[in-house]
């Protein structure tokens, strides 16, 4: 290992075992965090009872948020994180005793260290606060902006940092906490949490959560709207607008086989039950997985559950992620690329192994585009990365997803999938409910799998997957009959065979992915009429094909579907979409005004997550 990274680590470590063991470790390890301002190791959060009022007039929560601490070495003050909250008032204990507290120097992103005084024996803070206008976290929709197009909706998205502008709290993936919530909203909507929730509306417009499993504050989650639920299973179910549950129900019908197949895999699902929301188009993810209420875009919903694979990831975040967590975001690959391995596991039990290939070959599609896009940064590649000074919402997930998968694709490959699963089964067991860093996991594979087995150790090259630059040569070669397939009908329409008589009968939406992906750059207007005469790609209900065709009449100027274009960045916020299609636009004059001009429109529609980004790309200067 470096000795840069050494020295990284060893800052990121406040408490760490000297080495790891089978047996199961009960006491929790904290780590220097640099994106919060929190100190658990002198006094940290344990359980949260939150009371609060959702008002869609004022686009504010009030209300009260009550902290259990835990007080381990008697210290005089409590350290939080904010950003953008106003603070009316903070008490200590049962009895509500007043207390001083202080802010600290404000920073861009990570906000103001909110000090509360406290006493030696002090066990719970009572902080009593509102949001502002400048709670990232929250977007307030207007009835024009939902699918029922009656009632306003309220969703927050708080990973990785954004939980501390809506609630007072010690933002770090590394603390946990319970949680218990009393949410107060309008009598004709419903409020749903990641917690146990209540599946119909009542006359009060009072609804309580409960979250007996502690999690970070990064996956605390608030809805609040005009939702309707329905059962997908004994454990599952759907929260959707009226507008939308029937489709969402039908779309995730194999909810409870994913769930079935996971505890196959990995162990048993610690959450209770599993269920869904899909949230209004604005959403900037395909998927959140907030424990018991993963939230959902619908954009994943085709009619065909050609997408659902988008499910069965957030799934496996219940154990990678959600169970065993990084630490900090400089570890975000221990959530996002033991995710994206899970994720396909389930795809390949489900729904056959060449299935699971082509994803994982779209993937690597995914990372190429990646390491191209950061050919003059390649200091971003390794899969672990310092953010220590950065925003943490910079992170290349096309990076710690697909170098991520592959990396554990290569460990299986080399170790055995029967061993390795015995081991991942362990490592979920033993580190449940806890933090992990880079470097822990590394100790732990060494101890665990290597067993000072130089041979093996020099064959998996760990030390370059994690720190290292770009792809090593070790990668797993991935190949897909299917997309072959594929490949001789594009070289056929190349060559001249028209696409009426390109065979593509059966096809499913990887293959029309990886079809039109891999579309010349450059074709002329009369190939573009024909594709999209033959195959209605403008038009595709299936958000994926809609967003490959799309670049492509960006970079071939094709007027005809400049309509379907508009409308697409016009009703769909999803970051992962919306942030490349204006990139391609801004290469070119016309297309950067084309560009700002939809962008005046659609910026309102947009989470604050995707329009800080889109500022970026249109708008430099005021960065």
């Amino acid at each position: 290992m470096p000795s840069i990274i050494k020295s990284v680590c060893s800052f990121l470590v406040l408490v760490l075992i000297a080495s790891c063991s089978k047996k199961p470790d009960h006491d929790v390890h904290y780590f220097k965090d640099p994106h919060s301002y929190a100190r658990p190791a002198e006094a940290v959060v344990t359980h949260l009872n939150l009371d609060v009022n959702v008002d869609f007039t004022a686009k504010q929560i009030t209300g009260k948020a009550s902290y259990q601490i835990k007080n381990k070495n008697g210290s005089e003050v409590i350290r939080l994180d904010t950003r953008g909250l106003a603070i009316h008032k903070v008490t200590l204990g049962k009895e509500e005793t007043n207390t001083p507290f202080t802010f600290g120097d404000s920073s861009a992103y990570l906000g103001r260290e909110l000090k509360i005084t406290i006493k030696p024996k002090t066990d719970w803070i009572n902080i009593y606060y509102s949001t502002t206008d400048n709670a990232d976290a929250l977007q307030w929709l207007e009835p024009s902006q939902t699918a029922g197009k009656t009632k306003p909706f309220l969703f927050t998205q708080s990973q990785p940092i954004l939980a501390r502008t809506w609630i007072p709290c010690q933002d770090s993936p590394g603390i946990r906490m319970t949680y218990h919530a009393k949410i107060q909203c309008p009598p004709d909507l419903l409020a749903v949490m990641s917690a146990e929730n209540a599946t119909v509306k009542n006359s009060s417009g009072i609804y309580e959560c409960d979250m007996p499993q502690p999690v970070p504050s990064y996956l605390l989650a608030l809805a609040v709207g005009d939702i309707e639920f329905r059962p997908l299973g004994k454990r599952s179910g759907v929260y959707a607008e009226p507008a939308m549950v029937e489709k969402a129900a039908l779309e995730f019908a194999d909810t409870e086989k994913m769930m079935e197949t996971a505890e196959k895999l990995y162990g048993p699902y610690r959450w209770g039950r599993y269920d869904i929301i899909v949230l209004p188009p604005s959403f900037p993810f395909g998927g959140m997985e907030n424990p018991r209420l993963t939230f959902a875009t619908p954009t994943i919903i085709a009619g065909d559950r050609s997408l659902v694979s988008l499910i069965a990831h957030e799934l496996a975040h219940s154990w990678s992620g959600n169970l065993v967590t990084n630490a900090t975001w400089s570890d975000a690959w221990l959530n996002e690329g033991f995710t994206m391995y899970f994720e396909r596991r389930i795809d390949e039990e489900l729904y056959g192994k060449e299935f699971a290939e082509m994803e994982a070959l779209l993937g690597f599609q995914d990372l190429q585009e990646a390491m191209t896009e950061l050919k003059d940064h390649p200091e971003d590649t390794p899969l672990f990365v310092d953010f220590a000074k950065r925003n943490p919402d910079d992170i290349s997930y096309g990076i710690i997803y697909e170098k991520g998968y592959l990396f554990l694709r290569m460990m299986e490959e080399h170790i055995g999938r029967e061993k390795w699963d015995a081991f991942l089964n362990e490592y979920f067991n033993t580190f449940a409910f806890k933090p992990m860093i880079t470097e822990r996991f590394v100790n732990y594979v060494n101890e665990e799998l290597v067993k000072k087995d130089s041979t093996l150790s020099k064959k998996l090259k760990m030390d370059q997957w994690i720190y290292g630059l770009g792809i090593p040569d070790n990668c797993p070669v991935i190949t897909s009959d299917t997309f072959q397939k594929v490949d001789v009908q594009m070289k056929a329409w190349l060559n001249g065979t028209t696409a009426d008589q390109l065979e593509t009968k059966d096809w499913l939406s990887h293959q029309w992915i990886h079809f039109v992906r891999n579309l010349p750059e450059k074709m002329s207007r009369t190939q573009m009429d024909e594709l999209d005469r033959v195959f209605g790609f403008s038009k595709s209900g299936n958000s994926e094909i809609a967003f490959a065709w799309l670049i492509h009449v960006i970079n071939n100027d094709y007027v005809p579907a400049y309509a379907q274009l508009e409308n697409f960045l016009m009703n769909i916020g999803r970051r992962k979409f919306v942030e490349p299609l204006y990139t391609r636009l801004a290469k070119s004059q016309n297309g950067l005004e084309l560009a700002k001009k939809i962008y005046r429109n659609a910026r309102s529609s947009y989470h604050s997550i995707t329009y800080l980004t889109v500022d970026k790309i249109l708008f430099p200067t005021n960065k």
